[in-house]
């Protein structure tokens, strides 16, 4: 090789090699911006109301009303527990106050249907007051019409003066046959072992708090089920948010109420938009303790990790733009728009979001 080919691959290898670093140079200087600017994250879940319910009574289950994956509607049945024992314990308990008003001189059979009513007022206010508070927490986060909230709280004071209204029927008969609460001890007590008896038959059904999706049924026929005892996850359909981890240095000028570029890997190559709604205030670093003290982490690293701070985020028009294919627990990645939509760093991160986005057709 003469000296001016070895001059030339000499220049050329030094223009690569400063070629290379000047890109290195423009790649972190892209790295820092957008975490400043336009700060993203791959590490996103769908998350949503998720619940193990459990019967109020104990016993062995006779009837699953409900399939894998049913669609229910609030108070809707969802399987049946034998009742025998607790039909029972309801006629022990009539007859016990029966005989309490009967001591009395008073009639059994006006202050029973009354007595009826007052509990069937009660379950009726109970399962209303769940739904309505639900449906106002919803409405507060813009989820709910406020039409729809609304009308939660008229059948919240519906509920209630129905219940009042059975209350103080029943307090005018035993007060019209001489046997009122407060005058008669004995009929109190059999009136309240009565209720009990009644509410733990109505809860041999076990039904849906609200509108939501049965999902991983495994409850069979045959099976026992007890108070605190998951039966079955039951997932709330009308609440549902993302959740992004953010490394801390991400967090700079990110603040509640940013808008948002969201992207599920269950919807490849759409990109849907959100809002920041919270922040969170603390994480687990996950340091162990031992008699009371804290132990040193294993140092086994040049550089600790960085951690990550998760934000809460929902999509724009809440669930009515939800895409179906996302469920519970999918991929999601976001951007977040720190410093506002309006300036090049924010269209040329969205660009590569989108595009990134579309990489999901292909895992």
């Amino acid at each position: 090789m003469n000296a001016s080919t070895e001059k030339n691959a000499n220049l050329s290898a030094r223009k690569l090699s400063g070629l290379i670093l000047m890109l290195l140079a423009v790649l972190l200087f892209w790295h820092v911006l957008t975490d400043r600017l336009a700060p993203s994250s791959s590490r996103g879940a769908v998350k949503a109301y998720v619940t193990q319910l459990s019967p109020l009574v104990a016993g062995q289950v006779t009837q699953v009303l409900v399939a894998d994956g049913d669609i229910v509607q609030p108070g809707q049945p969802l399987f049946t527990i034998d009742n025998r024992n607790y039909q029972l314990a309801v006629r022990q308990a009539g007859n016990q106050l029966a005989s309490a008003i009967k001591s009395t001189r008073a009639s059994a059979a006006s202050i029973l249907s009354s007595q009826a009513s007052v509990n069937e007022a009660r379950i009726n206010l109970e399962n209303t007051r769940a739904s309505s508070n639900r449906a106002l927490a919803l409405a507060k986060r813009n989820l709910l019409s406020s039409a729809e909230a609304d009308n939660a709280r008229a059948r919240l004071k519906s509920a209630q003066a129905t219940y009042e209204k059975a209350k103080a029927a029943l307090e005018s008969s035993l007060l019209a046959l001489g046997a009122s609460d407060e005058t008669n001890l004995e009929v109190q007590a059999a009136r309240i072992a009565l209720e009990q008896a009644q509410l733990n038959l109505e809860y041999t059904t076990a039904k849906a708090p609200t509108q939501g999706v049965i999902t991983n049924l495994s409850l069979a026929i045959g099976q026992y089920v007890a108070p605190g005892n998951p039966a079955l996850t039951f997932i709330d359909s009308r609440g549902a948010w993302i959740s992004i981890d953010l490394r801390e240095n991400q967090l700079g000028n990110i603040d509640i109420g940013d808008s948002a570029a969201i992207s599920f890997d269950a919807v490849p190559g759409k990109v849907y938009h959100g809002v920041v709604k919270a922040i969170a205030w603390g994480i687990d670093p996950g340091r162990a303790s031992a008699n009371g003290l804290q132990q040193n982490q294993a140092a086994n690293q040049w550089f600790e990790p960085a951690r990550k701070i998760p934000l809460h985020i929902e999509l724009d028009g809440g669930l009515d733009n939800w895409p179906q294919q996302a469920k519970a627990g999918g991929k999601v990645s976001a951007l977040i728009y720190a410093s506002g939509e309006s300036n090049p760093v924010a269209w040329l991160s969205a660009v590569l979001f989108w595009f990134k986005s579309m990489f999901s057709y292909l895992y």
